[in-house]
């Protein structure tokens, strides 16, 4: 028999521990709270944002986790009033999934994958569509299998992961903020569709385009932040040049617009951005309300 040192034993477990980690928000506390007040001994919900789902047993004042871990009602109730904030349970801690730094960086629960949200602004629409299938749909619209696709302003990658699913041949997800990675890092949605085809680059797009070979993308899908002075490089003639110059000849391109206010296809900052997008060559040029966003083609 194996004989392994107390040292070694304690090392081993905490790896493992280390291992599973375990997400709580308002809907799911409140659940598990419940059940417990109600005497019940089982109860069935996701402890990994929405991946999966099981049944977690109940025992005295703890919901009893994987191997043998477990959390008690009181940590539980510490945070049953944050109704748009996720905490991560690790290492026996929890911890919310937010950084502070130049601005205030949270991952929010959704009925489906969770959204970003930095000061107060979500990065994804999640009222009249879910975050997934908003991906989705953009994806759908520009990439075909075996595509080099580039998709600027990463995110939580979750257009990255669509084009995946696509077919692409390869991805290229630029983002440059270090607050988004982390929480990036944080959200397991992007863990479960790891794949060798994707390289996530930490960088600035605005830069990082010039390293790119010329017609060197199929697709591209470009998803900048809202429209801002500190954002505006993004929705420039200059950068609309760089794109035009790395995507291969017929393929395609959507640039999501989104704006705090209903836009729509007559709205002038649409006109402007769809003008200087016909200014560095594109065609075929269409406003898409559902998505928010400008679809293009390089003849």
């Amino acid at each position: 028999m194996l004989y392994l040192s107390q040292e070694l034993r304690a090392v081993l477990i905490f790896k493992l521990y280390m291992n599973y980690t375990y997400y709580f928000y308002f809907d799911v506390v409140t659940k598990i709270l419940e059940a417990f007040r109600n005497g019940t001994k089982r109860v069935c919900l996701s402890l990994d944002l929405n991946l999966s789902e099981k049944v977690w047993q109940i025992e005295e004042d703890r919901l009893i986790l994987d191997n043998d871990m477990f959390i008690d009602m009181k940590k539980l109730e510490s945070i049953s009033s944050f109704k748009n904030k996720i905490f991560v349970f690790q290492n026996n801690k929890l911890r919310p999934v937010e950084v502070r730094s130049d601005g205030y960086y949270k991952l929010v629960p959704t009925s489906s994958a969770p959204t970003l949200e930095i000061n107060g602004i979500k990065m994804h629409r999640s009222k009249e569509i879910d975050p997934l299938t908003d991906a989705k749909l953009k994806t759908r619209l520009v990439v075909a299998a075996n595509d080099q696709v580039l998709d600027t302003c990463g995110g939580l990658g979750y257009s990255a992961i669509f084009a995946l699913k696509a077919g692409a041949k390869k991805v290229i997800s630029t983002e440059k903020s270090p607050a988004v990675i982390k929480i990036r890092n944080l959200n397991p949605w992007l863990k479960k569709h790891a794949d060798k085809r994707l390289e996530m680059v930490h960088a600035d797009i605005t830069r990082e385009i010039d390293r790119f070979e010329n017609s060197m993308f199929n697709s591209v899908i470009h998803d900048p932040p809202r429209f801002t002075s500190a954002t505006g490089d993004l929705y420039g003639r200059k950068f609309y040049d760089a794109l035009f110059r790395i995507m291969t000849s017929r393929s395609k391109l959507f640039h999501y617009t989104g704006s705090p206010k209903k836009i729509k296809s007559k709205d002038k900052f649409i006109k402007n951005t769809m003008k200087r997008l016909d200014q560095s060559g594109f065609k075929t040029l269409c406003f898409h309300d559902n998505l928010q966003g400008i679809y293009a083609q390089k003849n």
